[in-house]
């Protein structure tokens, strides 16, 4: 959350930001309530003042009328401060909501755009693939290798639910497996987190209260299924003050993610691009102020670095003023290149919050041993998400037949160069 002295200081910032985000947050009530709870701590301090004082005075006093009179002031005082104290709660109480409801500020170098066709196409990786053949979606592909079912996926659970098995179930294993191994080998911590977190976590991480009606929940327990590793790594370290020395702390899980998502009718229908339920692979990191831009050129370069070695086209997107997500300041989008739908699907979001989210974690850090404490920054990215990238290899490396080639760096963990057809390819 942004701070209410930063609010108060930067307010034509923060409202411009706003209408950059197409935010619709009172700013001018926030500034209201904030002199509101001034004026009333200030009064509430002076009549506490005059009660301690009142309170010696009694004290002193020699003669029964005068102390009687002094204790029937004191009684005035007090019901006076609580009062007061009522009103500044229920100020205070309005004032919290609102900072919680207000998105991160906008980093100076995003793009301007009110959603994402003004987002910026920054880097392009890699040639598509020349077909001799139209390339078949992973719809297709899937049933040609007896690999997807979603027919008794949604039987199962519902729309947007689908079953992978044999050989596309352990090419999503594979994948999982292998960005693991490159994370951890360029010094991220493997992270195994809970996936259900109270909803104080839910609100230290800025998925509460804005997208509640994003999350399941179970209906029994104060416990929210988690609808990305970040909510929980941002919690890692919350209400505590990290020792010097320890940052950066940069982490990487693999988690199913949980979304509720209202999906459109007619936006995505076939295939498994979007689902309530899929799997991620996240990095998290946690470092000082003065890195966190370094982080996030670090993040982009991994998700970059999964995409290379997968030999997939891919491509960095800026992501415009108004397509950032709530918590970030600053975004850039890694797609890669699914020609069976001829789109670029988006498999990384690499994101600095800055201090945003310790904010609202109670985070601090101390730069030094001595130092007053600091709020860290802390960053995200997915490394990458799933399924859309088991679309994009699926896609890219399909043969004539309907059979998938296995890239390069996935033969040691399936075994095998070639998921072969099952079934024969559909005509045409």
């Amino acid at each position: 959350m942004l701070s209410i002295q930063f609010i108060r200081e930067n307010a034509e910032r923060v409202r411009r930001d706003m209408l950059l985000r197409n935010a619709d947050v009172n700013i001018d009530r926030i500034l209201q309530l904030d002199e509101q709870r001034r004026q009333l701590l200030q009064q509430v301090e002076s009549l506490r003042a005059k009660r301690n004082a009142a309170s010696k005075a009694i004290g002193a006093a020699k003669d029964p009328s005068e102390r009687e009179l002094r204790i029937a002031e004191m009684r005035l005082v007090g019901d006076e401060i609580q009062r007061l104290e009522t009103k500044l709660r229920a100020v205070e109480d309005e004032l919290q909501q609102r900072l919680y409801e207000v998105p991160n500020i906008v980093d100076e170098a995003v793009p301007r755009g009110p959603d994402e066709t003004s987002n910026v196409v920054v880097e392009s990786i890699g040639e598509p693939r020349a077909f001799d053949f139209v390339p078949r979606p992973h719809w297709e592909l899937g049933t040609i290798v007896d690999g997807l079912d979603i027919e008794r996926g949604a039987r199962m659970a519902g729309s947007r639910f689908y079953v992978l098995k044999g050989p596309l179930a352990r090419l999503q294993r594979a994948l999982i497996q292998f960005m693991l191994d490159e994370h951890t080998a360029a010094g991220f911590t493997e992270a195994y987190v809970p996936y259900m977190l109270s909803e104080a976590s839910l609100l230290a991480s800025g998925q509460l209260p804005k997208f509640r009606d994003n999350l399941y929940r179970d209906a029994e327990e104060d416990f929210y299924f988690i609808p990305t590793a970040e909510v929980a790594l941002v919690n890692y370290h919350r209400d505590e003050i990290i020792p010097p020395g320890q940052l950066p702390q940069r982490f990487v899980a693999h988690t199913p993610c949980f979304r509720r998502e209202k999906m459109s009718a007619g936006r995505d229908v076939r295939g498994i691009k979007r689902g309530h339920q899929f799997e991620k692979v996240e990095m998290f990191v946690y470092c000082e102020p003065e890195q966190s831009a370094a982080e996030l050129d670090l993040l982009v370069s991994r998700a970059k670095h999964i995409a290379a070695a997968l030999e997939l086209p891919h491509r960095v997107v800026a992501l415009c003023s108004g397509d950032l997500g709530f918590n970030a300041s600053r975004t850039f989008d890694l797609e890669v290149w699914a020609p069976g739908q001829g789109e670029w699907l988006e498999v990384s979001s690499a994101s600095n919050c800055l201090d945003f989210q310790a904010r609202r974690a109670n985070i601090r850090y101390r730069p030094a041993q001595e130092a007053a404490p600091r709020h860290p920054h802390m960053l995200n990215a997915s490394g990458l998400a799933l399924p859309r990238t088991v679309i994009a290899v699926m896609e890219n490396y399909q043969q004539p037949d309907g059979s998938i080639a296995v890239p390069r760096v996935l033969q040691p963990y399936l075994r095998t160069d070639l998921i072969p057809a099952v079934h024969p390819a559909p005509a045409g």
